[in-house]
């Protein structure tokens, strides 16, 4: 009912109407051939066609109200029909099933009836004639149903771009958060070592030890500039790809893990493990090393995990426990690691150890699968 220019289509579909009304009203019976109200009537109700758009049960009422009498006068009685017809395809293909199959019984009753006081042999044959008046109405229910089926669909797509939308935001949300939490988090802790050498005994300066300090700072920043980029020309990707920096994977552990100072056992040679998993198990020991240099303190002793067990990759970091200079968290890190292993079909726990300290173990597929809701 939306349809372009749809006053202008109507208007014409009004004129092509009243043409064939015509020409059965001249030809299809002569000795019914209308008088000058009877052309007037049938004229009014195929002009109903051009507003029955906008008020599809008023245009089938003024239709009635011009049709009925039209027949009552015995005029040609099969002119009506085409109009007659357009009408009530109008009001099956735009309402209730209930509302059309009153329409078409009321609208097929009255014309049968108002004809058979005239005639009983026409009433008869528009009572045969009418089958076709049927046949329309079904036809109305059906592209009706069609366009609900259509609409459906349009907003089942409208809904999945949306969720699409969402969860890629998400994504984002969560390796930015990775990515500064991570590097901020060093930053202060080298930044806080340099700070402890120059104020504690600045009579016996450690220049060696600050310099590493500044080297470390400047290290991180650089990787994080690195990723950062490497993120933002994701975003801009237009899905042909060529993006200069791979996303981080396993082969970047090592780095990640010697600039936190923290103890590495990888084991994943001859492993096939998807990229999308390998980021996964990055991201995941990223934030678990942040949560442990912020939470545990810059003193505390990280162990990092990562090896394959069965079709599973095994991702697990334990700090020795909370440490000066450590401090409360929120829980949004833990948050977001998990919908990180959910995102690639795994699973993650976190919480305190029983000799003290904290573990975060994931359990993630070597192919990348989605969990269902």
């Amino acid at each position: 009912m939306d349809a372009p220019h749809r006053r202008r289509t109507d208007a014409l579909l009004a004129v092509g109407v009243g043409a064939l009304a015509t020409v059965l009203a001249l030809f299809s019976d002569p000795a019914r051939t209308p008088d000058a109200l009877g052309w007037v009537l049938l004229m009014g109700s195929v002009a109903t066609v051009a507003f029955r758009r906008r008020s599809p049960v008023g245009a089938l009422l003024a239709m009635i109200a011009c049709a009925l009498p039209y027949h009552a006068l015995d005029n040609a009685h099969g002119a009506a029909i085409p109009g007659s017809g357009v009408i009530l395809y109008t009001v099956a293909a735009t309402g209730r099933p209930l509302r059309t199959l009153a329409a078409g019984i009321t609208v097929v009753t009255l014309m049968v009836a108002t004809v058979m006081t005239q005639d009983l042999h026409h009433g008869l044959e528009l009572l045969r004639i009418s089958g076709w008046m049927i046949a329309v109405l079904f036809c109305g229910i059906d592209v009706r149903v069609y366009r609900q089926y259509v609409a459906s669909l349009k907003a089942r797509a409208a809904r999945e771009a949306e969720q699409r939308v969402t969860d890629e935001r998400m994504r984002i949300a969560r390796d930015l958060h990775d990515l500064l939490a991570h590097s901020i988090t060093l930053i202060g802790v080298q930044t806080s070592v340099a700070s402890h050498i120059l104020t504690v005994d600045p009579d016996r300066l450690d220049r060696a030890t600050i310099a590493k300090a500044l080297d470390g700072i400047a290290e991180t920043c650089r990787t994080a500039r690195g990723e950062l980029r490497t993120t933002l020309e994701v975003l801009r990707a237009d899905g042909t790809g060529g993006l200069s920096d791979p996303l981080p994977d396993l082969a970047a552990l090592p780095g990640l893990v010697e600039a936190a100072s923290a103890e590495l056992d990888l084991r994943t040679e001859g492993l096939a493990v998807a990229p999308a998993t390998a980021a996964a198990a990055y991201r995941i020991v990223q934030e678990s090393l942040t949560n442990a240099v912020r939470h545990a303190g810059p003193a505390a002793r990280v162990r990092v995990s990562v090896y394959g067990a069965g079709e599973t990759l095994q991702v697990k970091v334990v700090d020795d426990g909370k440490a000066p200079g450590g401090t409360s968290g929120s829980g949004y890190g833990i948050v977001g690691m998990r919908e990180r292993a959910r995102s690639v079909g795994g699973l993650l726990t976190a919480g305190p150890r029983r000799d003290g300290g904290f573990e975060v173990r994931a359990e993630l597929p070597l192919q990348e699968r989605k969990l269902s809701a």
